[in-house]
């Protein structure tokens, strides 16, 4: 945690710099890395139609005791065990470390937005916790339910309790508050970070995106969105950012982004060869009875 006073809020911002840009690169390349590796490895899992199912409704008796049509998908996934384990492990990697890059940052914009709530800087390292506990548990539990599937009655009741029983249960009902501890702490970090000036416009709405998508998944399960910001975020943590950083890492003070108007006026003077430091010349108000106001007072006499 960083010290009071600015000069000494730099300095640790500085000392941390490298290990959080670590973070952020881990969390993306392993993210990534690990979601690429389990859709590769469950590639060719069996699956079976809706009208298979649909054909076993015409036999007698409870469906329930029939052997479920899912047999071979078990089977192939029991066989897979040890590769979704070990990508479930590798994506539970950077989860942890996506929370230290978010604390890293959380904290740099605290420093310069003390109203931020403060229980923002814990948040990540909670969420991000859980979210890799769950996603290691629930490896886990769905190995150990079809290992004992398969090791018993094959039936579709059996095949039914996989999914929705003891540890892969408890991992699903973890996995809850972790996805919306990170989607909260994405979003409330990156819109005040962008409000300081610590992220610029893009990588702030970008982050508020990768945020919702934690719990809102749009367009497939890997997440190019979350990698892309993370990687941007690694290179504006190393002093990488094309243009350089924004003021606000310099300085240690708020840097807020200007408004479009404020935009269009610098476009404005940057025309007109003005300085941006210059006043801008407001027009002076009319003297009271005036011409103007003599002109108003006559057309008033006429109506």
């Amino acid at each position: 945690m960083a010290v009071e006073g600015t000069e000494d809020h730099l300095a640790w911002e500085q000392r941390q710099r490298t290990s959080a840009a670590v973070a952020a690169a881990v969390a993306a390349l392993f993210t990534f890395v690990g979601t690429v590796w389990r859709g590769l490895t469950l590639s060719d899992l069996p699956r079976h139609g809706l009208f298979e199912t649909l054909s076993r409704v015409e036999r007698p008796g409870a469906i329930g005791s029939l052997e479920s049509l899912r047999v071979d998908t078990f089977e192939y996934y029991s066989d897979q065990a040890a590769g979704v384990i070990l990508s479930s492990v590798v994506v539970a990697i950077g989860y942890v470390a996506l929370g230290w890059a978010l604390i890293y940052l959380a904290v740099a914009t605290r420093a310069r937005r003390p109203e931020m709530p403060k229980f923002i800087l814990y948040l990540p390292v909670v969420a991000g916790g859980l979210q890799a506990i769950s996603t290691v548990l629930a490896a886990f539990g769905t190995n150990t339910a079809i290992s004992n599937f398969l090791d018993g009655q094959r039936t579709v009741d059996a095949a039914n309790d996989i999914t929705t029983g003891g540890v892969s249960l408890f991992a699903s009902l973890l996995g809850l508050p972790g996805a919306l501890g990170l989607a909260l702490s994405l979003v409330f970090v990156s819109m005040n970070a962008m409000r300081v000036g610590l992220l610029t416009r893009f990588m702030g709405v970008l982050g508020i995106i990768t945020g919702a998508l934690q719990i809102l998944p749009f367009g497939g399960p890997l997440p190019v969105v979350q990698c892309f910001w993370l990687i941007m975020l690694a290179l504006l943590f190393t002093d990488r950012w094309p243009g350089g950083p924004p003021p606000a890492w310099r300085t240690g003070r708020a840097e807020p982004w200007p408004s479009s108007a404020e935009l269009r006026e610098q476009r404005a003077r940057a025309r007109r060869g003005e300085s941006f430091d210059e006043p801008v010349a407001e027009p002076e108000p009319a003297a009271v009875g005036g011409p103007s106001s003599a002109a108003r007072k006559r057309k008033r006499k006429r109506r």
